[in-house]
Parts: structure tokens; C-alpha cells; sequence
């Protein structure tokens, strides 16, 4: 660790300290948030000519207490228009996205694109970032850790920046506290920080919300993380060979896509997933047996993470390998199959409200009260569809009723052969339908048949992750 001053323009700043064992993009991140002038900008003299973002530090010959001089111009402070509209359709692909409205992008800190993509996609759910920022700086609850609280904040306040900044964002504070709060994330090779896995940062991110985003740690109604994203799995666990069988209950919060020589689609996939075999000691038999367990879901969330598993441990070589294997998903998912005979009954009701809607949306006859009480005839209170509502606190407004349909809205995907290798990037749908590919700080604008062309069989990006939300059934009473 380094420490040295910078001048720019007429301005010294002292004590900055530079990790040297993380590339100059994160030293030029630090002088931005000093400054005000985006890394594309500056210019810092250095031996041998100008800093170059990927330069390796111990050639570069910096000393500790040196002052370094940095050229660059700040962003400017938004200022009234001078000029006469420009439309969105005559601004550069670039501007256009900005214009859309959709987020800024993350800075490559050093191998972190497995978190800006993580990041991204989590950050398109609205409920999330109104739970977040109903949390406050002394919000910590019982039992909550520091380091889980500051990872909390770290979160709400980058959350915060993407919304409120053009240019991209340097996520330095939540990186700090996600290798604090998990040192997995800073592990390195030959000093260098290494690639990570998505699917772990993704989880322990959306453990520790959900950890921290409780109704003791918030005075708002927001949803919590186990309405979010919490599913609830009830579990037939069965012996061939003793014949024992019992019920188990778990909360998971995603689905496992397994892929094999049979699996061509999700659905095929989740089916594998819900179905599993495992090893354990029999009371009956005094000795280990294989158990089946089959799996149905018994409660949904307002967002589905389904997780294709593509990625297994490969003695020979070490390391975490992939499979290739094109698994087509849908942009529209239906669970209803894989739910629970109690579930599938609540679900009933709100499945043909939005039958009826979507069918008076296109100008064709809904079936209304008299099919859906005859597809309910017999039918006991496991039927009542109330368990089902999301908004519940005003009774003005109609509530609005899970189905088990659901919209895909944002996908995390995984360029290269191994888990800890190659390149992660995030793709979120907008309001207005377009898709943005966060490819870290550079968001493009992608069509909704690119997304199709994500399910892998080559080396081109494949889903890893899928983020559905829920489409749901209005109702007046």
C-alpha cells in the first residue's frame, strides 16, 4: 500500500492510498469521486508516459509520499437548455440509452464482473430498492452483524448512485464490504484479485438482505425478501428399499435447473431439479439407503430466481468446468405444475381472472364466474385465493393476486468454459419492453430475440440466471 498526493489544477489532495495489488482503475475511481473527473478522462503522469487503467504497478516505479499530477475536466453541473429539442431517434446509440431512462453501468474493478451483473439484475426490482431505502444508517436489528449491515448500505447506496448518475458508477464501497463480510471475494492469484462465481455472490447478497430487510429493521410496509424472493418447497422423502416415508418443508430462494442428455428446455430442467436422489441412514434398515425426494412448491414469490447448474467440480483439472448444452427458456414461465395440490387450488381463481383479462384485452368472450366456479366445484377453504394476495393494507385498491405465471425481466449470463474464468454480464428489461446489456460500464440496447439467443450450445454467453416476476390478477373485492 502506497500512500500519495495528486494536484489538479490548482488543487493538492493528500494521503491517497493506492492498493497496489488491484489495477489503476481503482486508483483513478478513487481520484473520481475526489475530483469529478470519469476515468475516461483523466490523464496521471506517470514514469514511462500516462497511467493506463491495466498497468501493472511495480513497473511503474511510484514511491510513497510522490506527487502525481492528474489533467482532466470534471462533469459539468446540469445546466437549462440553450439548444432546441433534439428527438431521441437523431442522438448517438449511446445518448439513446441514456435518454430510455435505464440505469448507468458499473465500473470492472479488477475482475468484478460477476458482481456488477449481479448488481444490475437485482437492482431492476423496485420492491428492493423501496425496502432498501427504507433502511437506515442505525437500522441495525438484533443479532445483525456489522459487517451484514454494512454490506446492507453498501447496497442501497450504490443502488442509489445507478439511479442517480449518467456516467458510470465505481462500486468501491460495496466491494470493500462484500470481501469484509465474505473474504471468499478476495481471494488472488500472483497478486491479482480473481474471477468469481455470480451464482455465489448473487446468493450471499440475497442472504444477507434478507437477513438485514426485516420489518424490526424498517418502519415501512415494504416487502421483505422472503416475500420477494422466498419459496416455499414441501418435500415427499421416500425409501424404495424400507419403504419409510416422510413430508420435509424448506424455504429456498431459486429453482435449480439440472441439465443432462435430456434436458432441451427449463421445464425439463426444474423437473429434474424438484426430483433428487439422496444417501442417508435408514432406522429402518440400520444402514445407509437411497432416498427419493420429490419436491413441489407450496408458496410463491413476487420474483423467481431459477439457476441453470451448469457448472461442476473437474478433478482432472482442478477446477470448476462448464456445460455447454443449449437449454431454450421461455420469456413466459408457468409453475402451476410444479406446485403443490393446496397451492394449485388457491390458484385457480386468480389463474382465470387473468384469463379473462388478457382474453378482454384482445376482444374475446371471458368465461368469468361460471367456469371458474365449476372448475372449483367441490372445492373446501384449501381453495380460498386470499393466501395469494400481494397488496393487502388498503381495501380500495384492488388487490392483486399471485397466478404462477411469470415474466422473465432480467437475465445474468457467462461467457468462457469455467465458473472462475471468462466474463459475466447482466440484461435487464425496461419499462417500455427494450432490453440494456450491462456489460459493466457500457450499457447497450438489445432487441428481445437477442435474449432468446442466450441458452448456451457454444461459447457464446448462456443464461445462468433467469429473474422472473410474477404477472398477477387484479381484483375489486
Amino acid at each position: 500500500m502506497l500512500t500519495v498526493s495528486v494536484k489538479w489544477q490548482k488543487q493538492v489532495f493528500p494521503g491517497i492510498e493506492i492498493d497496489t495489488s488491484q489495477p489503476p482503475i481503482v486508483f483513478k475511481s478513487q481520484l473520481y469521486t475526489l475530483t469529478g473527473v470519469p476515468p475516461e478522462r483523466q490523464k496521471i503522469m506517470v514514469k514511462g508516459g500516462i497511467l493506463k487503467d491495466d498497468a501493472d504497478w511495480s513497473t511503474l516505479a511510484v514511491k510513497d509520499g510522490q506527487k502525481l499530477m492528474m489533467i482532466g475536466t470534471a462533469d459539468e453541473i446540469v445546466k437549462a437548455p440553450e439548444k432546441a429539442p433534439v428527438f431521441v431517434e437523431d442522438l448517438p446509440e449511446e445518448e439513446q440509452a441514456v435518454a430510455l431512462g435505464h440505469s448507468a453501468g458499473l465500473y470492472n474493478l479488477g475482475n468484478t464482473c460477476y458482481m456488477n451483473s449481479t448488481l444490475q439484475c437485482l437492482h431492476s426490482v423496485p420492491e428492493l430498492k423501496s425496502a432498501l431505502l427504507s433502511y437506515s444508517d442505525t437500522a441495525r436489528g438484533n443479532g445483525i452483524d456489522q459487517a451484514s449491515h454494512s454490506l446492507t448500505l453498501a447496497t442501497r447506496n450504490t443502488f442509489g448512485e445507478l439511479d442517480q448518475s449518467v456516467r458510470p458508477v465505481a462500486p468501491l464501497q460495496f466491494l470493500q464490504t462484500l470481501r469484509k463480510k465474505y473474504p471468499q471475494f478476495a481471494q488472488q492469484h500472483n497478486n491479482v484479485y480473481m474471477q468469481q462465481d455470480a451464482e455465489e455472490c448473487w446468493t450471499q447478497l440475497v442472504y444477507t438482505l434478507s437477513q438485514t430487510l426485516t420489518s424490526d429493521a424498517s418502519e415501512s410496509a415494504a416487502l421483505s425478501m422472503k416475500q420477494l424472493f422466498g419459496i416455499d418447497l414441501v418435500s415427499r422423502v421416500h425409501c424404495a428399499e424400507s419403504g419409510e416415508e416422510s413430508t420435509e418443508t424448506e424455504s429456498v430462494y431459486s429453482l435449480k435447473c439440472h441439465i443432462s442428455q435430456d434436458v432441451n428446455h427449463l421445464h425439463e430442467g426444474l423437473k429434474h431439479g424438484l426430483k433428487t436422489e439422496l444417501e442417508k441412514v435408514s432406522p429402518a434398515l440400520g444402514r445407509t439407503a437411497i432416498y427419493t425426494r420429490e419436491s413441489r412448491i407450496n408458496e410463491l414469490p413476487r420474483y423467481l430466481t431459477v439457476q441453470f447448474v451448469r457448472f461442476f467440480w473437474k478433478r482432472e483439472s482442478n477446477q470448476k468446468a462448464k456445460i455447454l448444452r443449449k437449454v431454450d427458456y421461455p420469456l413466459e414461465l408457468d409453475v402451476y405444475d410444479f406446485c403443490s395440490d393446496e397451492l394449485k387450488q388457491k390458484l385457480q381463481a386468480p389463474r382465470q381472472m387473468l384469463r379473462d383479462a388478457e382474453n378482454a384485452k384482445f376482444g374475446l368472450k371471458t368465461q368469468g364466474k361460471a367456469s371458474s366456479s365449476k372448475e372449483n366445484e367441490g372445492s373446501s377453504s384449501a381453495g380460498d385465493s386470499s393466501g395469494m394476495d400481494i397488496d393487502k393494507a388498503d381495501p380500495a385498491v384492488p388487490k392483486k393476486q399471485l397466478t404462477g405465471v411469470y415474466d422473465l425481466v432480467a437475465v445474468l449470463t457467462h461467457k468462457g468454459r469455467s465458473a472462475d474464468s471468462g466474463h459475466y454480464v447482466g440484461w435487464v428489461k425496461q419499462d417500455d419492453g427494450k432490453w440494456i446489456e450491462f456489460d459493466d460500464d457500457n450499457p447497450n440496447i438489445r432487441k428481445e430475440e437477442d435474449i432468446l439467443k442466450l441458452s448456451g450450445g457454444g461459447d457464446w454467453h448462456m443464461a445462468y440466471i433467469c429473474l422472473y416476476k410474477a404477472r398477477v390478477a387484479e381484483s375489486k373485492s
